[in-house]
């Protein structure tokens, strides 16, 4: 199995997560406080499944006990940790063989269920999961009038040229 279509999506997912915290954070005074709440718990949301997922692929248990945070964090301090949790994947795809890539994981959802999933299919279901809610954060940016980040592969692409 070849690593470069994860390696790409990977490096989109982080190039498009950037772009959403920017315009978060230079308009977040826009919002009113609902909104603005609503947006910091959809990227808390795929920042804690960011983590989650982190921790499945390298075997080690995590604390999480949701898909989301106890205390939802500020925005100065969750934009740091998407950062870094984004720049780790990046990192982590690039040292991994096909192989690896190929290998099954068992370990347990938040809900308490087990389940067994692939690397390739964490790192997928980790871009997808994450693109969709970047989704609902660009229409709730758009519905006020707030233009988000740019977020397609085609985009990102046009931008790497």
């Amino acid at each position: 199995m070849s690593l470069a279509p994860y390696a790409k999506l990977l490096a989109v997912k982080r190039w498009a997560d950037r772009g959403l915290y920017d315009a978060v954070t230079h308009n977040i005074d826009r919002l009113g406080a609902d909104d603005a709440t609503l947006m910091m718990r959809i990227l808390d949301h795929i920042h804690v499944v960011d983590r989650i997922f982190q921790h499945h692929l390298q075997r080690v248990p995590h604390a999480f006990r949701s898909a989301r945070s106890d205390v939802l964090p500020a925005l100065g301090t969750l934009a740091p940790g998407a950062r870094e949790v984004d720049d780790w994947y990046v990192s982590y795809v690039d040292r991994l063989t096909p192989a690896e890539l190929d290998e099954t994981i068992d370990f347990t959802f938040t809900s308490g269920k087990p389940a067994r999933m692939r690397r390739s299919d964490m790192l997928l279901h980790v871009c997808m999961h994450g693109t969709y809610h970047r989704g609902n954060a660009g229409a709730l940016l758009q519905l006020r009038g707030i233009v988000p980040g740019r977020d397609s592969v085609a985009d990102f692409l046009e931008e790497s040229m």
